[in-house]
């Protein structure tokens, strides 16, 4: 059979007028419409209009123009049956054998800052996902290509045979369907936000494969690395990598952790994370500061983790990250001096940032969360508190100084897994306790931890405590000051415990568990 008449119509119009011309001097009749065929036709690629073909008038401003049974009888006829070659044949219509299609970019319409609810309804396409679909649902016979990165495939098989290799067309077919997938998933994401309706009766995800990973959490697991369309640019998925090795499967969850914790920070700020858990944290008058206390929160955790800054690296701050052995660094940037000095360091992974909002000025994200047969999906936890939202439950109030410190353990425990408790103390974490079983057992880590600076500190828990327990263990180990959501039937135990020991507790009246 052979490609003999291929229909051609691309918003992206990448490399097509060499592929038609190419396709032309192989002796294929060029079909197209629009905007793509006055290119070839600029270009002298021997050209049919589509009107030419069906015999009807491009019309309603070019909403309808490919919408004809001349083109889609063309595409979908099983031509090794009888019967659709007699019909075809009966009236007057032809084969078309390949189809080159690309998508009014939709995605790049709502990407637009002012892009307005008109704008972006318009440049929902119609006839370009009816065409490919057509063509893909017949890839026994039609060849279909939807990526400018599949010309050179098609012309080198239709140049040493005439026509596609079926395995080809299988291939192409599947890349269409995925991509028509990925084209209304977006549409209906997209209608869904405007609607008021982001957790509908179906829901229906697109990502865009970054890279294949070398393995994923073991080296038996396969993986890749996907980005969402229209990922922000405070995100993990649009940093751009400035030095070292491939990321990994595990890179990027805990740099992941490490930016969301740095994102709760206005003033500078330093996390280091080990498996996805905070294991120093530090804010100060400088990203200096930040990271000598974030160092100093635990030497020997932070040693072999990630750490992320939400300010620019300076040389001095530079010469500090050197001295130990670090995975990754993510920074909204680094100096030239500090470049210099880091990229000594063969395999470190230097990331750069785009501009990193607070989570104060963050909107709500979905999260989806694989399970085995399905998915759960929330909204994702940016609820950020000020000292006006605080209850003070016991005798003794906090003092100012404690309060900024209640409030920066619970940016904090927020990001730790539950159960979960942090102490905090002079604008870092000295102790962290993560993920137990009990809250108790989270408290004895983290004041285990501390030592001696858990004297003066002060204490912020995920949860409510269910019993008065954590607040014996946390008057022994000297700390002032406590806060929590509250909201246990046994409130009035902890409270009664705490005023024993002249300890200061609020209630947030929020909870942060972290699975």
């Amino acid at each position: 059979m052979g490609i003999k008449r291929a229909l051609v119509s691309v918003s992206d119009k990448t490399g097509i007028v060499e592929f038609c011309r190419e396709l032309s001097q192989l002796g294929v009749e060029i079909i197209s419409t629009g905007g793509t065929k006055n290119l070839l036709s600029k270009e002298g690629v021997p050209v049919i209009g589509i009107s030419d073909v069906t015999g009807f008038p491009e019309i309603l401003d070019g909403r309808v123009k490919t919408l004809h049974p001349a083109v889609h009888s063309g595409l979908l006829a099983v031509r090794d049956s009888a019967e659709h070659q007699a019909q075809m044949k009966e009236l007057g219509l032809d084969y078309i054998d390949l189809v080159v299609v690309n998508l009014y970019p939709f995605q790049e319409t709502i990407a637009k800052p002012d892009v307005t609810y008109e704008d972006a309804i318009e440049n929902i396409d119609i006839g370009g996902p009816t065409m490919l679909r057509s063509a893909a649902k017949n890839h026994a016979f039609v060849s279909v290509v939807v990526d400018s990165a599949d010309y050179g495939t098609v012309l080198e098989e239709v140049r040493s045979g005439g026509d596609t290799a079926l395995e080809t067309r299988k291939r192409l077919a599947a890349k269409v369907f995925r991509h028509t997938s990925a084209y209304d998933a977006l549409i209906s994401d997209y209608l869904s936000n405007v609607t008021g309706d982001p957790l509908p009766e179906r829901y229906t995800v697109t990502y865009e494969k970054i890279q294949d990973l070398r393995y994923g959490e073991n080296p038996h697991q396969k993986a890749a690395f996907y980005r969402k369309p229209l990922a922000a640019a405070d995100t993990l998925t649009t940093a751009e990598q400035l030095h070292g090795k491939e990321l990994s499967y595990n890179n990027i969850n805990d740099a992941n952790a490490a930016l969301q914790i740095v994102k709760e920070f206005e003033e500078p700020a330093v996390v280091a994370v080990k498996h996805m858990n905070p294991c120093g944290v530090g804010v100060g008058e400088s990203i200096y500061e930040a990271y000598r206390k974030a160092y100093d929160a635990d030497p020997v955790s932070i040693f072999g983790g990630i750490v992320a800054a939400n300010r620019i690296i300076d040389e001095a701050t530079a010469m500090l990250l050197k001295e130990i052995f670090l995975e990754i660094i993510l920074a909204p940037g680094f100096t030239a001096e500090a470049l210099e000095l880091l990229t000594k360091k063969k395999n470190i992974r230097l990331l750069k940032l785009g501009s990193l909002e607070s989570a104060g000025s963050r909107n709500s994200q979905l999260v989806v969360t694989s399970i085995e047969g399905g998915m759960v999906v929330q909204e994702s936890d940016v609820h950020s508190l000020t000292e006006s939202d605080l209850q003070v439950v016991t005798d003794r109030k906090p003092t100012e100084a404690e309060l900024k410190q209640l409030l920066f353990g619970w940016k904090v425990v927020k990001h730790v897994k539950s159960n979960a408790i942090v102490l905090a103390k002079d604008d870092m974490t000295v102790g962290v306790g993560a993920g137990q079983m009990n809250r108790v057992g989270s408290a004895k880590i983290a004041i285990e931890q501390a030592g001696d600076k858990s004297k003066g500190s002060v204490l912020a828990s995920d949860a409510f405590f269910p019993m008065g327990d954590t607040l014996e263990i946390a008057a022994k180990a000297g700390i002032t000051a406590v806060i929590q959501p509250g909201g246990s039937v046994k409130d009035e135990e902890s409270i009664k415990v705490a005023n024993e020991y002249g300890i200061a507790m609020v209630f947030t009246g929020v909870r942060h568990f972290k699975h």
